[in-house]
């Protein structure tokens, strides 16, 4: 092989090397999971979400397990949420889904407490235990209103 050719043939291999990073990298930061295990789809009905948004994570002790991967309205009027976490985990039936703010004025995120039942949840049943996001603008709302009344 002549040093031209040679020359080419190391380019082409750096090019090829940097398209497939930039590839892996892309979807690692769009959110996508690598693992081709079937994730534990979950549902979960709030009252109020409070700006919780699709693709937010899912964690259990500060450890992303999953994510939102859609909101909408049951026909009750509250959110239906629905959440895939890694199909590998075991949740209890008894588990508790909570919605956390990160910070004062964060990202909102759901975070799962796992109880302590001998049977798990499976593929499409539904967290029976919630607790919706406090909305902060009604919480100071309340202390405002709230201090200026009297109370006998």
């Amino acid at each position: 092989m002549n040093r031209v050719a040679c020359r080419d043939f190391i380019v082409g291999l750096f090019v090829l090397a940097a398209l497939v990073t930039i590839v892996f990298l892309s979807l690692g930061v769009g959110g996508l999971a690598y693992s081709t295990g079937t994730p534990l789809r979950l549902y979960a009905n709030f009252d109020e979400i409070a700006g919780l948004k699709t693709r937010a994570p899912v964690v259990i002790s500060g450890v992303k397990v999953g994510q939102v991967t859609e909101i909408v309205l049951n026909d009750d009027f509250r959110a239906r949420v629905v959440i895939d976490v890694d199909g590998s985990l075991e949740l209890p039936v008894d588990t508790s889904a909570s919605i956390i703010t990160s910070g004062v004025l964060g990202d909102r995120y759901i975070s799962l407490m796992p109880g302590g039942e001998i049977d798990f949840l499976k593929s499409g049943e539904e967290i029976a235990f919630v607790e919706s996001a406090v909305v902060l603008e009604r919480l100071i709302g309340k202390l405002i209103h709230g201090a200026g009344t009297e109370t006998e």
